[in-house]
């Protein structure tokens, strides 16, 4: 049967014998996010496109007047806020595949998340360790989904074997 976990109650991360497919983590806290650091994000990575950080350029040019963040703030947003849950004790991060930004996001919104697990094995090649695959779901305030992505994480075994 599927549980439910909720953040508050986990500690960072687990082993891979902790995780069953099905059960879904509810990211705590959510994040606010600031014009001051999308706009820092953007120049960081190189992403200072006017869409992101022009504000008289929204104002006049973009449907709606408002700088969009920029999608990849969103996505490493809600991988942080899975990593307590799913890959705190992760040996190695192994893939992310699907990353599908749905609907945009504002300064000022508050993005939340959840994970859901996917696959748990054991690997063929490393038996003490073991992949987990999963789904996280970004969404804001009013619970638009916003973001999707699905990674996978080499764990440790609990007892090594």
């Amino acid at each position: 049967m599927a549980r439910i976990i909720n953040a508050r109650d986990t500690r960072f991360g687990g082993y891979l014998e902790d995780y069953e497919v099905g059960d879904r983590y509810i990211h705590w806290p959510g994040k606010t996010i600031t014009q001051a650091e999308d706009h820092m994000f953007c120049m960081i990575t190189l992403a200072a496109s006017p869409i992101h950080v022009d504000s008289n350029y929204a104002s006049t040019e973009m449907s709606g007047g408002h700088n969009l963040v920029v999608g990849s703030f969103i996505y490493s947003l809600l991988l942080g806020m899975s990593v307590p849950d799913i890959s705190g004790r992760a040996i190695a991060n192994l893939g992310v595949e699907k990353l599908r930004h749905i609907a945009p996001m504002y300064h000022g919104d508050t993005l939340y998340g959840e994970t859901t697990v996917e696959h748990v094995r054991t690997s063929k090649s490393r038996p003490a360790t073991g992949i987990l695959t999963a789904e996280t779901t970004g969404y804001n305030q009013d619970k638009k989904v916003v973001c999707t992505f699905s990674r996978s994480v080499l764990l440790p075994k609990r007892d090594g074997r």
